[in-house]
């Protein structure tokens, strides 16, 4: 037997167990995987690399947003997935933010603090994407 011919199951083997793994992964593990190579593609930090205070660039799509009025000041909490970790983002003194909704892909810019072990950056810079990977 050639080494070619050795090679050859191997390969095929190999895409077998990657279309088998494609068909057995999950809508929710597909959907994670796209948004880390759209956020790879666009330059952003994945994250679950993010490290406590220190600024970053996340690109990710909002789950939830929700008001949290406060006695003095109201803040509006985004919660940005990007395939690998949550990532709470609260702009304090706004009750709203045209175009930041459940499904808004977000580039955004700011400085990771931890509260209660969840990455959070407060008043971030953001870009609004039109769709994924642009």
């Amino acid at each position: 037997m050639t080494e070619a011919e050795r090679a050859r199951p191997r390969e095929e083997s190999g895409l077998l167990h990657r279309l088998t793994a494609r068909l057995t992964k999950s809508q929710a593990e597909l959907d994670a995987g796209e948004l880390q190579a759209d956020a790879d593609r666009l330059g952003g930090t994945p994250i679950a690399d993010l490290v406590d205070r220190q600024t970053a660039s996340v690109c990710g799509s909002v789950r939830s947003v929700t008001l949290r009025p406060r006695v003095n000041v109201p803040a509006l909490v985004a919660e940005l997935y990007d395939g690998s970790q949550r990532l709470n983002l609260v702009w304090l003194g706004r009750r709203e933010i045209k175009g930041i909704e459940p499904g808004t892909y977000l580039t955004v810019r700011g400085r990771v603090t931890f509260q209660r072990g969840v990455p959070t950056m407060f008043n971030p810079a953001y870009d609004i994407k039109p769709t994924r990977g642009h």
